[in-house]
């Protein structure tokens, strides 16, 4: 029987409970369990069980039950894409993005290697004007100029972004732009069809029978708070990637028909509060050839030379953010027992004011928020939008936080290439593979790819994240990383 430990003159929780988990009947398990999280900030709690079994013979062949872990739970990764939630998540998630936008652009993945030879364009779309705000020109030749107030900021200033006169900046056309952004996207790429035809001279038919267009896109927020979009376009042949476009499908087409679709795209709305809006693009656009092989920054945009790498290496680190690019916060501002209404429903059925909040439907108060004024202000109109019955069914009170902004950050049509699923049961399939081979050395049952298992699994949420004895651990892990990380980028690791 296991002598009970006296730790009480332990003053760190975390080192107490660290020293109970070394006294576990097997500390190396625990270990392992922690390092195969990678350092993931909030892992899953989870209790149950899995059995594999060959549907001929009927035999075990795996089989796992969480209670026979140290800790009696099996805990995995939180899979979550926001780096300002969890490092280790988002560089997997950033991983696969860069795999899956590089694949429709050098083939591999089950994508023909040809599609490199296809028309395709790297696009920027942006958000029209609200109003004059503190921005960083350049000249041509890249010596910085004076903003309209006469100052010249640095690339880093607070103020960038800001608006000249807060008094007459449209606030409520800001949020409303960043919540029909992702609706405005989907109607350009039904003009993108229909400014093609028409600048080719062909009906809609004719070139939906020659051609196909593939698309992948990215959503980055600018610093006046406008989320603009990244997007990959390619032409393909009738039946995708496999097939070659046509010889009249060129980039000038794809370029002209572009900005056909700028110009074309755009939603009406009518609010009895705020008058009609019209929803369009911005004036200032970008398209792009893609080559192959190059240098270039991507950052520059003067000399950048868009190749296939650092498209997909660009578009893959902004898959990871959120607005905190803007200086907004990374939480949702909603009460959840009120969802952000200011009531609930008592027992008679009447509205009684939330107690969570008092009846502010706010989870913390917007004047209370560690930002700047300007972002404070989108989040306060987002919020009094939200309210409004003609855009209830938004819920910008629920997306307060990302200023408004309730699409996708990284969309991708069918067709492009592989998907982030497939990515992840390639992950899967080797790990199941590097088990099979322990299971083979230890001399346990195994599997090869004509066997039929047979899974029957049952799993109970229990919570998220570390006991503080494993949490120590897990920062040795993200040490451990980090340091490896800059080796290699010193170029000192072997």
């Amino acid at each position: 029987m296991r002598r009970q430990l006296d730790l009480r003159h332990v003053i760190s929780p975390g080192l107490r409970d660290l020293i109970e988990l070394a006294n576990t009947h097997d500390f190396n398990r625990v270990q392992e369990q922690v390092r195969e999280l990678r350092g993931c900030t909030t892992p899953v709690n989870l209790h149950g069980f899995t059995i594999a079994t060959d549907q001929t013979t009927k035999e075990v062949v795996r089989s796992y039950r969480s209670e026979n872990e140290p800790s009696g739970r099996l805990l995995t990764t939180c899979g979550n894409r926001r780096a300002s939630r969890c490092t280790a998540c988002s560089r997997v998630y950033a991983a696969d993005t860069y795999h899956l936008i590089k694949a429709g652009l050098s083939g591999g993945k089950n994508v023909a290697e040809s599609v490199r030879d296809h028309p395709r364009a790297f696009v920027t779309l942006t958000a029209p004007s609200f109003g004059p705000v503190h921005n960083h020109p350049t000249t041509d030749a890249g010596k910085p100029r004076p903003c309209a107030c006469g100052d010249t900021h640095t690339e880093d200033a607070p103020e960038l972004g800001t608006p000249l006169a807060p008094a007459s900046y449209d606030y409520a056309g800001a949020v409303l732009w960043n919540a029909h952004a992702g609706q405005l996207w989907a109607r350009f790429t039904t003009y993108l069809r229909r400014a093609l035809a028409e600048h080719l001279g062909m009906t809609q038919k004719g070139l939906n029978a020659a051609l196909r267009i593939s698309f992948a896109k990215v959503a980055e927020y600018q610093k006046r708070g406008l989320v603009h979009f990244h997007a990959v376009i390619r032409f393909d042949g009738p039946d995708g990637h496999t097939t070659e476009p046509p010889p009249w499908a060129t980039f000038d087409a794809l370029n002209a028909a572009v900005g056909l679709a700028v110009d074309r795209a755009r939603l009406t709305l009518t609010s009895d509060a705020i008058g009609e809006r019209v929803i369009a693009w911005g004036r200032r656009y970008k398209v792009d050839p893609i080559t192959a092989l190059g240098d270039g920054d991507l950052t520059d945009a003067r000399v950048a030379e868009y190749t296939e790498s650092k498209v997909a290496g660009y578009v893959a680190k902004y898959a990871t953010k959120n607005a905190e690019g803007a200086g907004t916060v990374d939480r949702t501002l909603m009460c959840r027992p009120c969802a952000g209404r200011g009531y609930v429903r008592g027992p008679d059925h009447f509205h009684d004011r939330c107690t969570d909040c008092d009846g502010t439907g706010q989870a913390e108060p917007i004047k209370a928020l560690p930002v700047q004024q300007h972002v404070r202000q989108i989040i306060r109109t987002a919020w009094a939008l939200g309210h409004l019955p003609e855009f209830a069914h938004l819920k910008l009170w629920k997306w307060a936080h990302m200023l408004g902004f309730r699409g996708h950050f990284s969309t991708k049509s069918r067709a492009y290439s592989t998907t982030l699923g497939a990515l992840r049961d390639v992950r899967r399939a080797w790990r199941h593979a590097q088990a099979d081979a322990a299971r083979a050395r230890a001399g346990l049952p195994t599997t090869d790819e004509h066997t039929t298992l047979v899974t029957a699994a049952a799993w109970t949420y229990l919570g998220s994240g570390y006991r503080p004895g494993e949490e120590l651990l897990a920062a040795q892990v993200r040490h451990d990383i980090a340091h490896t990380q800059r080796l290699k980028q010193e170029g000192d690791f072997s």
